[in-house]
């Protein structure tokens, strides 16, 4: 994404373990961070965690809420009828990173939009990379993001931890969107 200090990130999802993560690492880089979760809880502990305006999208259209701010760069695994209102969101030479496609993988949006505002989409998966990209991602991490870690700048966010042996009960959890941060399972 690119993302540089000053900057206004989206991101989708915000108590979501990627969410979490975002905008903690986001924050600790000096960019703008805005979320959208389904509940006011869930869009407090994003305020609290350190997003500037967290949306519920349950009861308000982010979009609607989020325009006169404007983003420079949206974080998106909800895809389908996001897409279109992201585009409206973004500023001139934004970007949109798709990481996944929950709310639907086909959708509509105006091209000429896209053009008119030099708009970078992409996308990115990690499961189909090969094991020299995967070792370089985990050197920057070291790099970038331990050094947050070692600070308080970033804390992981653990919900709950299972046994290995109660997998199911904590995919039921997962499917339910009731947690904040990441569900653990431990052998």
């Amino acid at each position: 994404m690119h993302l540089q200090k000053g900057e206004n990130l989206l991101v989708h999802g915000g108590t979501s373990g990627i969410g979490v993560t975002a905008i903690q690492l986001a924050k600790a880089l000096g960019a703008q961070v805005f979320a959208t979760a389904g509940t006011d809880e869930k869009c407090r502990f994003c305020e609290e965690l350190g997003a500037v305006k967290c949306v519920n999208y349950k009861t308000q259209n982010f979009e609607d809420v989020l325009k006169p701010v404007g983003m420079d760069a949206i974080l998106d695994y909800i895809g389908g009828d996001y897409t279109a209102k992201n585009i409206r969101l973004l500023r001139t030479d934004g970007r949109l990173c798709f990481i996944a496609s929950l709310g639907g993988a086909q959708t509509q949006f105006n091209i000429l939009e896209v053009m008119s505002k030099r708009l970078t989409i992409t996308g990115s998966m990690l499961a189909p990379r090969d094991a020299e990209f995967k070792a370089a991602l985990a050197a920057e991490v070291e790099k970038y993001v331990w050094p947050l870690i070692a600070t308080g700048q970033y804390k992981p966010i653990i919900y709950k931890t299972f046994s290995l042996s109660e997998a199911a009960e904590a995919h039921r959890l997962m499917e339910s969107s009731e947690h904040i941060g990441k569900i653990v399972l431990v052998a």
